[in-house]
């Protein structure tokens, strides 16, 4: 089978990459193992919000420059500040185009809350999420009786030490009985597969009814939604005060929404998407990778002029710790790392070395195996090395810019031939 481009990583990085080659023309499959890392994510995008000496960051543009000093193997500081703000701007139109319309913006970041009544930077959100309320705000904050993966006491307890007036109470729905009675299906998904039929409407907002004039704003954990949001819309517009969503413990309905839109227009591109599939082999020659088998399609190789590997960090099993070292998983690239006696700190809250682990590229983003570099093999999102994605605040805004650039090297190429 023959394509322009292949992509290994069906998560935000590759779907986003995806996303732009298909809008080009271009013929475009990508290899997903499964679910990635995204259907387990808040649904919020962080861009940089720490230096990694933990100096906190509140001008972009600043920010990026000293990043350059401070850590220059930073997939930011390979591509330049004036090309990251670039692709942050397009990645936002991207999702838009894809039905996911976000609250942020670029140049100020929002301070969104979570689910223990904290607050943190992020760079994009999903509209209902809550950002940090006035001190003057009651907040009542809804949990749905039974359901473990979100304590409403916790995060009531959490905003009053913020100094916000918050109140925690639970509801209980008749139509989640079913689920209720085996704790393991319990789950933020399967609720939302309940509260999203058009039937449980109305009880649903007469479960809220009387709890909404008691507050100025009702935070609920995020059990519906999850292909749109038409059922948050339709519950701000009938209850006398506004509504808003907590992402609860993972799978979370804001990942997985996420995933699927953007999955969704992949394909509405003319993508193909090959789902619970995984490269188990490649063959390169002459510094190309000319074909890739998987696990599905053993006996027909994938042949494509240009390969764009976003398979993940950990999690998604992209990168392997193993003992005497970390490696890449599909092809054996080169992995920046830490020697293997220094992957961790003494103090377990601080920032850790091993997740700078990920595979070294040059500015174009592409990768070396065994000393050389694989001119039409691309890299992007978590799977790269340099850069901490929890401690600084940029695992989101990494996946989507470095998706965009990788996306543009491809077309640029494409135009010359």
């Amino acid at each position: 089978m023959n394509f322009d481009t292949v992509i290994i990583g069906g998560g935000l990085a590759g779907l986003l990459c995806g996303i732009t080659l298909t809008a080009r023309g271009q013929r475009v499959a990508i290899v997903s193992r499964g679910r990635s890392a995204l259907s387990f994510s808040s649904g919020s995008l962080d861009l940089l919000s720490h230096l990694p000496n933990g100096e906190a960051v509140t001008d972009l543009h600043a920010g990026l420059a000293r990043l350059a000093d401070l850590a220059p193997m930073h997939p930011y500081a390979l591509l330049g500040p004036e090309r990251v703000i670039e692709y942050a701007r397009e990645a936002q139109r991207l999702l838009a185009n894809s039905g996911l319309v976000m609250q942020g913006h670029i140049e100020k970041p929002h301070f969104r809350v979570t689910p223990l009544g904290r607050v943190r930077p992020a760079w994009l959100s999903p509209q209902e999420v809550p950002v940090a309320p006035s001190p003057g705000v009651h907040v009542g904050i809804i949990g749905i009786e039974g359901f473990l993966d979100f304590q409403p006491a916790l995060a009531a307890a959490g905003l009053r030490r913020l100094g916000v007036t918050a109140t925690a109470h639970e509801m209980s729905l008749p139509a989640l009985d079913i689920l209720r009675d085996n704790p393991s299906e319990f789950r933020a998904v399967t609720i939302a597969r309940v509260l999203d039929d058009e039937a449980q409407f109305a009880p649903l907002c007469d479960a809220l009814h009387a709890l909404s004039q008691e507050h100025d704003v009702l935070w609920l954990p995020a059990c519906f939604g999850l292909t749109d949001n038409r059922v948050w819309t339709r519950l701000n517009e009938a209850l006398p005060g506004k509504v808003q969503l907590l992402p609860t413990l993972p799978p979370s309905v804001f990942g997985m929404r996420m995933q699927t839109l953007l999955q969704r227009q992949f394909i509405k591109n003319g993508g193909i998407w090959l789902p619970g599939d995984e490269v188990l082999n490649t063959t390169v020659s002459a510094g190309r990778v000319n074909a890739l088998w998987t696990r599905r399609h053993e006996d027909i190789p994938l042949r494509p002029r240009h390969v764009v590997l976003a398979s993940g960090s950990f999690f998604s099993n992209g990168l392997i710790a193993e003992r005497q070292g970390i490696r890449e998983a599909v092809l054996g690239l080169e992995v920046q790392q830490p020697e293997r006696g220094n992957w961790t700190r003494d103090d377990l809250f601080a920032a850790q070395p091993w997740q700078h682990a990920g595979v070294r590229t040059d500015n174009t983003l592409r990768g070396w195996q065994n000393g050389e570099r694989l001119e039409n093999l691309y890299v992007a999102g978590s799977v790269l090395g340099g850069f901490d994605a929890i401690t600084q605040g940029c695992g989101g805004g990494v996946c989507a810019v470095t998706a965009l650039h990788t996306a543009r090297q491809i077309c640029a190429r494409e135009d010359l031939q």
